[in-house]
């Protein structure tokens, strides 16, 4: 099943939780249960039930409101406020290979894709992420900037519950200067997104198994296009999760970025006005304009 959230609209001062079933009908959960507002709500109560998300869904899907989702693709909100957004580097070969074209130091791009301890940091928080149709953020002091596409895993209280798709922006040029710029690279305002829909973990059969594609406009017309898959990832999503989980206190919601294996080439950056989508099957599409900070 897929959660999305959208506006309350004028019968409510909260947001909504839509949830589509198996057979695409979507249903508003908040019409059901006030309480039901989110998705970390939908979360508190299946853990509190000792129960899936799904599960919790269904039993009030009688009492919901239909809803039609094609009407409200702009509207869009962000699925899931993540107390934190965290990422993974270099998970994938081309990955490695793009941070050791960068970096005036590429060995230590190589010690991480070859060793079993992969690289996490935190992303981005609340405030610094942006959810469906809005802008994401390029440096105004970087010339060489790129949306990285990536699987979200969605955690409650540590425990994976779901999937999303995040975009990883990077400045290219800053992360290559010198790796200990890395957070200036990577957090800073409208760094991430995240949508358009959290999908359970129970709908996902193989994380690693799925397809992935990123699409550029500029003044309407494509400037990259590529597509891969999920199944090329070195590192799978329960290791990440684990060395996550490892000595830190993880906050009650959060996101983890898996990594990239979509690179633009070299010659390619991000300008206020590009058009970014991102696709991953089972998921849907995520859609961004770029604008400078």
């Amino acid at each position: 099943m897929r959660y999305y959230r959208l506006p309350g609209g004028e019968r409510s001062a909260t947001d909504t939780l839509v949830v589509e079933d198996e057979d695409g009908t979507a249903f508003d959960l908040t019409s059901a249960s006030p309480d039901l507002g989110s998705f970390k709500a939908l979360a508190r109560a299946a853990n509190a039930n000792d129960e899936s998300i799904d599960t919790v869904a269904r039993k009030r899907l009688d009492d919901a409101d239909r809803l039609d989702l094609d009407t409200a693709t702009e509207d869009l909100l962000r699925p899931v406020i993540a107390d934190e957004v965290w990422a993974a580097g270099v998970t994938y070969q081309i990955s490695e290979e793009a941070r050791k074209a960068e970096s005036g130091k590429p060995e230590v791009y190589i010690d991480v894709y070859d060793n079993e301890r992969p690289e996490l940091f935190l992303k981005a928080t609340p405030s610094r992420t942006v959810g469906p149709s809005e802008d994401i953020g390029v440096r105004g002091d970087s010339d060489w900037d790129v949306p990285e596409p990536e699987l979200g895993i969605v955690l409650h209280r540590g425990k994976p519950v779901g999937y999303t798709i995040g975009n990883d922006v990077s400045s290219r040029d800053i992360e290559g200067e010198n790796p200990l710029y890395l957070p200036q690279a990577k957090v800073y305002d409208r760094c991430c997104s995240i949508g358009p829909c959290v999908v359970s973990e129970e709908s996902i059969e193989d994380p690693h198994d799925l397809e992935m594609s990123l699409t550029i406009e500029r003044d309407d017309e494509i400037v990259y296009e590529e597509s891969t898959s999920t199944s090329q990832m070195a590192t799978t999503c329960d290791e990440l999760v684990s060395y996550l989980d490892r000595h830190n206190v993880l906050p009650e919601t959060l996101v983890l970025l898996t990594g990239t294996a979509l690179v633009p080439p070299e010659s390619f950056t991000l300008t206020e006005g590009d058009r970014v989508t991102i696709d991953i099957d089972d998921i849907g599409r995520l859609v961004n304009g770029t604008v400078t900070v």
